[in-house]
């Protein structure tokens, strides 16, 4: 079920049309040759599991150039009808589709998770590692999924399901901020439905600092520029600011990535009572970019939004982070104020 892909300057969308419908959802990973053959193997079809009517449905969702990890309520309707399952079902079949998105250079261990939000939609993640840099620039597959959900403004998470076993304890923290009563069911193949609550006992939640929710739904913080920002990214990047959620360090950042193809991903900073699960706007912007199949060479331009004198701040991870994907690239900073 692992997958080995590389980032060679073509699209994934491109790959996956070169490779065909059987190999539907590989992605880049690294700098190294991007091997076809050996990725389409590694992998095996990532929609296997579904009839060809839903593998159908499913293809047109995630082949359309506007697709980012999310796939439709109406549409995981339509698939669980076809295929005579319930939700949860499609969402472990949904596994191996995840889990091709996962760019994971250092350990090359692969993993893929779904999570399905109040609306209805299912959104796909995966862990992402940095190239070179510390580990804790990683983001495991559950902060992908879950981020990914946030980023939809989804209101909450009902459910979460993972392959290759229970979510480990940074993730059951960083989930415990999405679902603070624990409510969040977890699957994983093969094994009986569990509540984060069962795994996560006498958890350390939000209100242990103060906090009088959780991460979801998003509430809005009023920034605005402390000068002149008046082009598309630096609004982007403000966009994001303001739905951040970092009611700790009261310290709310955004980033903006532009693609050389003109698409715009946004990144909110996420913040976790026990700090360390924490999520930076680009990491978040990031995961938003390799949902949408996109190589970190198409990374053209990258604007981060940030609190004046705020106590925390968000440049030199960012800049960290970016030296190692698009060392080209001079990141843009630009002050907010409440």
């Amino acid at each position: 079920m692992h997958s080995r892909s590389a980032d060679n300057g073509i699209s994934r969308r491109a790959a996956l049309t070169r490779l065909g419908a059987s190999a539907l959802g590989l992605s880049f990973m690294n700098s190294s040759l991007f091997d076809q053959r050996a990725t389409a193997e590694a992998l095996g079809p990532p929609l296997s599991k579904f009839s060809e009517r839903s593998r159908t449905l499913l293809s047109q969702t995630v082949e359309d150039p506007e697709f980012s990890g999310r796939i439709p309520a109406d549409l995981v309707d339509a698939v669980a009808k076809s295929e005579k399952a319930s939700v949860d079902d499609v969402m472990l079949r949904l596994l191996p589709l995840a889990q091709s998105y996962s760019r994971a250079p250092i350990s090359n261990f692969f993993v893929g998770v779904v999570v399905r939000g109040a609306s209805g939609s299912l959104y796909l993640g995966a862990n992402v590692e940095i190239p070179g840099q510390c580990l804790g620039f990683a983001v495991h597959a559950e902060q992908a999924a879950l981020s990914n959900a946030y980023m939809n403004s989804e209101e909450s998470v009902t459910t979460l399901a993972v392959v290759g076993g229970a979510p480990c304890g940074h993730c059951r923290q960083f989930m415990e901020e999405i679902s603070p009563a624990g409510e969040i069911r977890v699957l994983i193949p093969n094994r009986p439905p569990v509540k984060l609550a069962s795994i996560l006992p006498m958890a350390f939640g939000p209100t242990a600092l103060g906090a009088t929710q959780g991460a979801l739904p998003i509430r809005k913080t009023n920034l605005v520029f402390t000068g002149k920002a008046s082009d598309v990214l630096s609004a982007a990047a403000l966009n994001a600011a303001c739905r951040s959620y970092a009611p700790y360090s009261k310290s709310p950042a955004g980033v903006a990535i532009r693609t050389t193809a003109g698409r715009i991903f946004q990144g909110c900073y996420i913040e976790n009572v026990a700090f360390n699960p924490s999520l930076s706007p680009l990491q978040t912007a990031l995961v938003q970019l390799i949902l949408a199949g996109q190589p970190y060479s198409s990374i053209a331009a990258v604007t981060l939004v940030e609190v004046q004198r705020a106590k925390i701040s968000q440049r030199a991870v960012t800049e960290t982070v970016l030296g190692a994907l698009a060392p080209q690239l001079k990141l843009e900073v630009v002050l907010a104020r409440v």
